[in-house]
């Protein structure tokens, strides 16, 4: 099983860590799918569904580059959506798929060699705005942040700048199989019962299914008032406070001891998506495997801890605005254009959430009754949720925190040593 472009991001905090790539010159597109030209027809053709217009009425036709880093199963969806565009615009786009979008955007933008957008969660803001990769065009916008959900509106600012627009959100909630429970537990106690029926590793029966890294269990750090990082809170820093080391114990007492021994994002994903296990901890870009594998599940809210509430971190998969964009022109509208169409086309976001387990963040449709049932469940566990934050500080969480992680899982040092070692480590790096 590989990692998608959404599992990659759950390894975060690599962002604050290349810096020194920034002076690099040149970028080669791997996997590059771009799209042919078009003249865009005539005519100044908007979607048939609520959004922007895709068109201005004056100004000359422009070409805009987008750079992305997708799965192969969203990958015609893609191209389909940059084609309809440009059937129906004088401006055109096309896209190339990077294979490591972080050290391209780092190393080509610098060096002028950027493409006009490119798409990714909204934790790059801060510190790709204050590297100045990335600039603000609120003023230009034909479309209202008002459009979308208060936390898609949030993630996509900073310093009072809008840096792109949202289309989806993704975070991590829980899946089960229908073949194995026969309801979805409301509590961690109903679940911990039920996993401990299910579970029996000598048999490759497993009661769990748990990637560990810093995204996956944040909901359980956070679950007793416990946080990662704060820039408006005294300490900004929150690993190692003691209401997030009673996470970290909660994690390794009620889950730990029923997931497989590999820590890993494929080990863990593998046992539940071959039917080897009764629950998973996963994010709607999980659903095509399991579609793909035939497996019978279900999705709902995260379980309730006793005297805790789950709080997993959100994402919000942005365009944002790069550089290429900041003097103007007709290639900065082309990109613009699309992009203020592409996030606000109802049909293209329901036809994601169908297909592609896509969470709306359009007010009109997120938790509407038009999406899947699954989908709509992992809307709700958004709701559960907070963004993850866009301070340049927080790239140098995640890391030391993983390694935390890993630690703790493997039993080579308790929670509270771990996370206290991890914070040192942060407060170093930060220095």
């Amino acid at each position: 099983m590989t990692m998608d472009r959404r599992t990659v991001l759950k390894n975060l905090g690599i962002a604050g860590t290349i810096g020194g790539l920034a002076g690099c010159v040149g970028v080669q597109e791997q996997g590059s799918t771009e799209e042919p030209s078009s003249d865009g027809g005539s005519g100044d053709g908007g979607s048939e569904s609520s959004g922007s217009e895709t068109t201005e009425s004056s100004g000359p036709a422009g070409e805009a580059k987008l750079w992305y880093s997708l799965p192969d199963s969203e990958i015609q969806a893609r191209k389909n959506a940059m084609q309809q565009f440009n059937d129906q615009s004088k401006h055109a786009v096309t896209g190339a798929d990077i294979a490591d979008l972080e050290k391209k955007t780092t190393s080509a933008i610098p060096a002028g060699q950027g493409p006009q957008s490119f798409e990714w969660a909204h934790d790059w803001v801060g510190d790709y705005y204050q590297r100045n990769f990335v600039v603000g065009r609120g003023d230009s916008l034909s479309v209202s942040l008002d459009t979308f959900t208060d936390a898609a509106a949030e993630a996509v600012q900073f310093d009072g700048e809008t840096v792109g627009l949202p289309h989806s959100a993704e975070t991590v909630s829980l899946v089960y199989n229908k073949d194995k429970v026969d309801s979805a537990p409301e509590t961690v106690a109903d679940m911990v019962s039920v996993m401990e029926e299910q579970h029996d590793p000598s048999n490759n029966s497993y009661g769990l299914s748990y990637p560990f890294n810093s995204y996956f269990v944040s909901a359980w750090l956070q679950a007793f008032g416990g946080y990662y990082f704060d820039s408006e809170k005294d300490p900004q820093l929150g690993i190692d406070q003691s209401s997030t080391v009673e996470g970290l114990q909660f994690i390794l007492d009620n889950f730990v001891p029923y997931v497989p021994k590999d820590p890993s994002y494929e080990a863990q994903a593998a046992a539940f998506a071959e039917g080897n296990a009764a629950f998973a901890f996963n994010g709607p870009w999980y659903l095509a495997t399991l579609n793909e594998k035939g497996v019978n599940y279900g999705v709902t809210t995260l379980p309730k801890p006793e005297g805790g509430e789950p709080t997993p971190y959100t994402g919000i998969t942005m365009w944002y605005f790069s550089k290429a964009m900041k003097e103007g022109g007709a290639d900065a509208m082309a990109a613009q254009k699309f992009i203020e169409w592409y996030v606000t086309n109802e049909d293209r976001a329901l036809m994601a959430a169908e297909e592609q387990g896509t969470i709306p963040v359009l007010k009109s449709l997120a938790g509407s009754e038009d999406l899947p049932p699954r989908v709509r469940a992992f809307s709700e566990a958004v709701a559960q949720g907070r963004p993850m934050p866009t301070h340049p500080k927080m790239n140098k969480v995640w890391g030391p925190l993983d390694d935390a992680l890993i630690k703790s899982f493997n039993g080579d040092a308790k929670p509270k040593k771990a996370l206290e070692q991890a914070a040192a480590t942060v407060r170093k790096n930060w220095e």
